[in-house]
């Protein structure tokens, strides 16, 4: 876990309060100990239980619950009450159509531009073709427009994205629900940590998940938390998948037949992940020194600054190299 963040995975555990302590349990046995007072989130996978002391304390102190599937799908939150704020709902709520198009523009681009820089990480060329979409995006004043062209930059960016890869693992195309291979089982999980993560990071800043600016809106689906994600999943989501295989940390064997990861494979990817989120790097804009969690919330403020009008424009993260 990070300082303020609780991941439980132990299947048939138990999330509960003693002398104003987080305890995970199992039987008799303690798994683990928190003080409650540094602990914000607390993220549940699968068959995990808890008591009402628990959430109660969640309530008292703000903290937030999220819940997942055993391989991590989201199912929803538990907010505490003190983290709303009318004000800022309104203001998102009320977005114009003009906002949306500048704000879904500046995530497109950057999108589009840290698709390019880690494709040329991976020593990948010709990509004229992302920066002729960057330069009709730049022009672009229509929302449905605007989707097409990310859908086109993104079908040519994983049409590169096999090269990324060491021998033995291959890419032939993006699928999903379920996915058809082991790369792709392995993006998707990645896509849903880190959507975690924002949904994580916007529920922090009172801003509400679940309705998009680019993204439309559909019952379930965290719009917005969709939206942020865009500038991340290559140069956060794609790099640390890509890490995994061609460093060996997952290999062909830790998957079963219906290509998800076996249970221990599971865990393991788990504790990579957590480090990966706390690996430090220079943040490309504000040029000081960040973890990619910290990161993520910090965009999620820039996010806000947007919709309350505090900054004239959407500052996606974008690296330079």
């Amino acid at each position: 876990m990070e300082d303020n963040i609780i991941y439980v995975t132990k299947q048939g555990s138990k999330i509960r309060v003693s002398k104003g302590r987080i305890k995970v349990t199992k039987g008799s046995d303690t798994i683990a100990d928190y003080p409650s007072q540094k602990i914000d989130t607390v993220n549940l996978f699968g068959g995990v239980n808890f008591t009402t002391p628990f959430i109660s304390l969640a309530s008292e102190e703000g903290i937030s619950l999220n819940y997942f599937s055993k391989y991590g799908k989201y199912k929803g939150s538990f907010i505490p009450v003190k983290n709303t704020i009318a004000e800022v709902r309104k203001k998102q709520y009320g977005l114009s159509k003009k906002d949306r198009v500048s704000i879904s523009k500046d995530i497109v681009i950057g999108k589009i531009k840290n698709s390019m820089i880690f494709l040329k990480r991976k020593n990948t060329s010709d990509l004229d073709k992302l920066e002729n979409i960057i330069s009709r995006c730049k022009k672009c004043t229509d929302l449905e427009v605007l989707r097409g062209l990310e859908g086109e930059a993104a079908e040519y960016y994983f049409r590169k994205l096999d090269n990324t890869f060491i021998d033995g693992w291959s890419f032939k195309k993006r699928t999903k629900r379920p996915p058809e291979d082991h790369i792709n089982s392995l993006m998707s999980l990645t896509y849903v940590m880190m959507k975690n993560e924002v949904v994580s990071a916007l529920r922090q800043y009172n801003l509400d998940p679940f309705m998009g600016i680019m993204h439309k809106d559909r019952h379930g689906r965290p719009a917005l938390a969709l939206d942020l994600l865009e500038e991340l999943r290559s140069i956060f989501c794609d790099a640390f998948s890509t890490r995994l295989v061609n460093r060996k940390t997952i290999v062909h064997k830790d998957f079963k037949k219906n290509n998800r990861l076996k249970n221990d494979a599971f865990n393991r990817y788990l504790d990579k992940f957590e480090d990966y989120m706390q690996e430090e790097f220079n943040h490309p804009e504000f040029d000081y020194t960040v973890n990619r969690r910290k990161s993520i919330r910090m965009q999620a403020i820039i996010l806000r600054k947007k919709i309350t009008r505090e900054y004239d424009k959407y500052h996606p993260m974008v690296f330079k190299r």
